[in-house]
């Protein structure tokens, strides 16, 4: 489902530097797998799930994403295609403020080419357990109501694959473990394989399998064969 092949990211700062934040890395993720990426900060989770969205490109190496070489395709082309077949879930939620909850799904459903793309974010949102929340922008919800806002309109198109960053690092305890459970339920529910970055060891010990990072490099893998 995703395969990255001797995938190395090198960012040029400012005065020239040249950091490596990926160094040819090699990895495979099962179809319908629920997988965690760990590792201290600065080893390159959050580039590697970038890279894994098409959000970066590679400086070497190649990101083959159900079947599709994410190189291959220009800016817009990889827009079009996380559309389709990716959902991300960021940390930050990154809402668009202005618009109601349901107007943030359906903007994404249209995107996506859904049928019908506010009866289905009026679904979805319901899913999420929102359905009182439709109208109110994210400045009246909670974090943890922006998160579920945020998972509803990255499960609009019903993707293959859904990928989180730290999707619970800003939440308080409860929140967090609400939004995760509800992860790992629409991860089973769409067959979706699901790649998630956290520093936290309780959430990664209850998905499926986990990839560690250090410096850029893979550290130790286990669960993916």
């Amino acid at each position: 489902m995703i395969q990255l092949d001797h995938v190395t990211k090198v960012f040029e700062a400012p005065g020239g530097e040249r950091l490596t934040v990926l160094d040819a890395v090699d990895l495979l993720f099962p179809t319908g797998r629920a997988v965690a990426i760990q590792g201290p900060s600065g080893s390159g989770k959050s580039t590697l799930l970038a890279l894994m969205a098409g959000l970066e490109r590679t400086t070497e190496g190649r990101v083959v994403v159900d079947g599709q070489d994410l190189g291959a395709l220009d800016e817009r082309g990889r827009a079009a295609f996380r559309a389709r077949r990716l959902g991300f879930v960021f940390q930050a939620f990154h809402l668009l403020q202005p618009f109601s909850a349901l107007q943030n799904v359906a903007i994404a459903a249209e995107i996506a080419g859904v049928d019908r793309p506010l009866e289905r974010a009026r679904e979805v949102l319901r899913r999420v357990g929102l359905e009182g929340r439709l109208e109110h922008v994210p400045a009246q919800l909670s974090g943890g109501e922006c998160q579920r806002v945020a998972i509803a309109r990255a499960i609009v198109a019903r993707p293959p694959i859904l990928l989180a960053d730290e999707p619970t690092g800003s939440l308080d305890p409860r929140n967090a473990d609400g939004v995760f459970e509800l992860l790992l339920e629409l991860q089973r529910e769409l067959g979706s394989t699901l790649v998630l970055v956290t520093h936290d060891p309780h959430l990664a010990d209850r998905l499926q399998a986990r990839v560690v990072l250090e410096r850029g490099r893979i550290a130790s893998t286990g669960g993916l064969a």
